[in-house]
């Protein structure tokens, strides 16, 4: 007998009306205090050791069952300024505000798993903590936690685990050793040249000018300096210059997004991209040298080979053919600041959300793009029972290579 083998046990009534209470109930990042009170309400009966208010309003259950191993799962839980167009009836009550990327069943499920352990507890020895993380969307709440003496709080973990539902067969679970989510990074560039009357550009120092080219010679980074078979993304997100039409403006503002997976190619784009903004003022004779902050930043979710290894058979044996190899997404977390704080190894994989009809139509017309709402777009809205199965399960199977089963 295993935890997977009882999973039936669920209390599905009590678990949809969390679900769909913190649905219709959205908090952004950094405002998710009611959220926090709901979660600390659904575990009042738990046996365990919680630990509230680390690093904003995160979260920590400890669960001890005896002599073993200690696992880590992380569930976020906060919502996106998103106006909701799912038409359920337990949509968004609040304007502007909306659970669009699936917190909302992280958090539920994640409350499943600390129930079902602690009522099972002849069937798992060890330790198991449960972290429900604020301020994922905005890339600050596992830091902050981490910040916040989170491992004052908690034993170190032998291992960390994480998962993220998306587009695909609800219920399926999509893994794969090393990087499968991007790193991430923001950079705000400020130009400083030469204001001028629009008709004496000549009196000028063309600080647009010079950010447009920018612009252009930026894609060559990508193109011409980094290898075909490694991955980097530049895109310019904001590109501010003026605000008169008969003006030459005085400064420019340009904000970047970086994505990567391999920290040396990281490295190389920081440097490049340095490198082609001063050669750029240069040119243009700017006597006030550019300004770079760097913010928004996001490591590489690279997951152990090791635990993989582990996890995956598991998975596998139970999903079957609904155990699939995950395509790296492009996408970032911060949940990986939390295991590189204690060098701990570290595994996170996907969960399939999209209900059966709806994806297998999608599939077999070619049209998934076209179909299948995505994170963060006003309709994304998962298929209750079997993403919460898949989710629940998931978990339970990587804690039983870990947490293992009592004799």
């Amino acid at each position: 007998m295993s935890l997977l083998d009882t999973a039936h046990q669920l209390n599905y009534p009590q678990l949809r009306r969390i679900y769909e209470d913190l649905h219709a109930h959205p908090e952004l990042s950094g405002q998710e205090h009611t959220t926090a009170e709901k979660i600390l309400a659904e575990l009042r009966s738990i046996d365990a050791t919680i630990h509230s208010s680390i690093g904003g309003y995160g979260i920590v259950v400890v669960l001890n069952n005896g002599e073993g191993k200690t696992a880590l799962m992380r569930a976020d839980f906060d919502a996106l300024p998103v106006e909701e167009k799912t038409g359920v009836s337990f949509a968004s009550t609040v304007p502007g505000k909306m659970h669009a990327c699936g917190h909302d069943m992280h958090t539920t499920s994640l409350i499943a798993v600390i129930h079902h352990l602690d009522n099972n507890r002849h069937l798992w020895r060890g330790t198991f903590i449960a972290l429900f993380q604020p301020s994922e969307e905005n890339g600050q709440g596992a830091l902050a936690m981490v910040n916040d003496n989170l491992f004052a709080h908690i034993p170190t973990p032998d291992v960390c685990f994480g998962q993220h539902i998306l587009p695909g067969r609800a219920g399926s679970i999509m893994s794969m050793p090393g990087p499968i989510m991007a790193a991430c990074d923001a950079i705000e560039i400020i130009i400083t040249g030469k204001a001028a009357h629009g008709s004496m550009p000549h009196n000028s120092l063309d600080p647009t000018y010079a950010a447009a080219a920018i612009v252009l010679r930026l894609q060559g980074i990508v193109g011409r300096e980094v290898a075909p078979s490694d991955f980097a993304v530049i895109s310019v997100g904001t590109f501010e210059a003026g605000n008169s039409h008969n003006t030459i403006p005085g400064q420019a503002r340009i904000v970047l997004n970086l994505r990567t997976y391999d920290e040396k190619v990281r490295a190389h784009l920081y440097e490049a991209i340095e490198r082609v903004v001063r050669a750029e003022c240069a040119a243009s004779n700017f006597t006030t040298p550019p300004t770079f902050r760097y913010f928004g930043q996001g490591p590489v979710t690279d997951n152990s080979h090791e635990v993989f290894n582990i996890v995956r058979p598991l998975f596998d044996a139970h999903f079957c053919s609904h155990s699939l190899d995950a395509t790296p997404w492009t996408a970032s977390e911060d949940f990986s600041y939390i295991p590189r704080a204690k060098n701990i190894p570290y595994m996170f994989w996907f969960v399939g959300s999209t209900p059966h009809e709806l994806w297998d139509k999608a599939v077999s017309e070619d049209r998934v793009h076209e179909l299948v709402p995505v994170n963060h777009m006003s309709t994304f809205l998962p298929d209750f029972r079997n993403t919460l199965d898949g989710c629940v399960h998931a978990t339970l199977a990587a804690l039983e290579g870990y947490l293992g089963t009592k004799d």
